[in-house]
């Protein structure tokens, strides 16, 4: 099986999805006592409970983070995580009852599918429902179920995309695992250089290069500019260690596994997506330095993005690198 997330020791992925409507849910569990900071990067997210991240906020324990489809119709996802966490006792002691302290973060996937659709509290239950410590399912599941790259020319013109996993162990034993959901305006590419996946060139159907067509003006004038829409973006990703940290630094460590996207999506962080990267630390071991990290964290990402359309299928027809 491939290096997943779930590598990181006591953490749980659960995924839901509705293969009609093409859109899901992903859900991150962390052990107890895990931390947690996000870095967003693009121009239009949609989030909850985001702002709490903060280094100067109250709370640091994260009890779950969910990653789904739909927009910001979607983000109901998360009050079925917070009724599950509360039946299992987890939550902010605030005296009086425990309060599951879940971000979340959606993804723009209306084009694809059935747009009357979205992920709902009943699908965020069932991906807690669903979680294991198993490798990380990739491909068209859970939040990646509707995703799509290289929409420059609109959702004729894209390309299927999904989940991705990586981890990797550092050699002071630590762990370093990524999960990502893509669902780019851009192309995705290999660290060795190749392009994967993205936007097909109108006329000889192979794909087209985004950041050629953006410097070419005969290309310019069909980019579905103002008033249209580019099918939807934002890619989505948690990043895990079982590294000791605090909120400052879960939150470095988010911004530099941002890296390993600025890599491997081009264009990114445009202002047509949300892309965001949340960070979770366990608590279980000493931290190595930040350098190394953080380093190795947008590595293991990049690799991530890489698996999410490499392990895609072809669906609502949108074809796949894979077929």
């Amino acid at each position: 099986m491939s290096p997943s997330l779930t590598d990181v020791p006591g953490f749980h992925v659960g995924h839901a999805h509705d293969l009609e409507a093409l859109t899901g849910v992903t859900v991150v569990l962390p052990p107890a006592g895990t931390l947690g900071s996000v870095d967003v990067r693009g121009g239009a997210p949609a989030t909850r409970e985001t702002d709490l991240l903060a280094p100067e906020m109250l709370v640091a324990e994260v009890h779950g983070v969910v990653l789904c489809g739909g927009s910001a119709l979607g983000l109901d996802a998360a009050a079925g995580v917070v009724a599950w966490l509360r039946e299992q006792g987890r939550g902010f002691d605030v005296g009086v009852a425990r309060v599951p302290i879940v971000p979340a973060a959606a993804l723009f996937d209306l084009a694809v599918g059935q747009a009357e659709r979205f992920p709902d509290a009943a699908m965020g239950y069932a991906a807690c429902v669903a979680a294991t410590s198993a490798a990380v399912a990739e491909g068209c599941v859970g939040a990646g179920t509707g995703a799509t790259v290289g929409k420059l020319l609109g959702m004729a013109r894209a390309m299927k995309a999904g989940i991705g996993s990586w981890s990797e162990r550092l050699p002071d034993g630590t762990m370093i695992g990524a999960l990502v959901a893509v669902n780019a305006l851009g192309d995705v590419w290999s660290e060795e250089g190749q392009l994967l996946a993205g936007v097909r060139h109108p006329q000889h159907g192979g794909m087209a290069d985004a950041m050629t067509l953006l410097r070419d003006p005969e290309y310019q004038q069909r980019f579905p500019w103002a008033g249209a829409s580019f099918g939807g973006n934002t890619t989505l990703a948690v990043v895990a260690t079982d590294a000791t940290l605090d909120k400052a630094g879960a939150r470095k460590l988010a911004q530099m596994a941002q890296a390993g996207l600025a890599r491997s999506i081009r264009p990114i962080h445009t202002p047509l997506d949300g892309d965001s990267v949340f960070a979770l630390a366990s608590g279980q071991r000493p931290a190595p330095h930040m350098l190394l990290l953080g380093s190795i964290a947008a590595a293991v990402l990049a690799r991530a993005v890489a698996r999410a359309v490499q392990s895609a299928t072809s669906m609502g027809g949108v074809p796949a690198a894979a077929g």
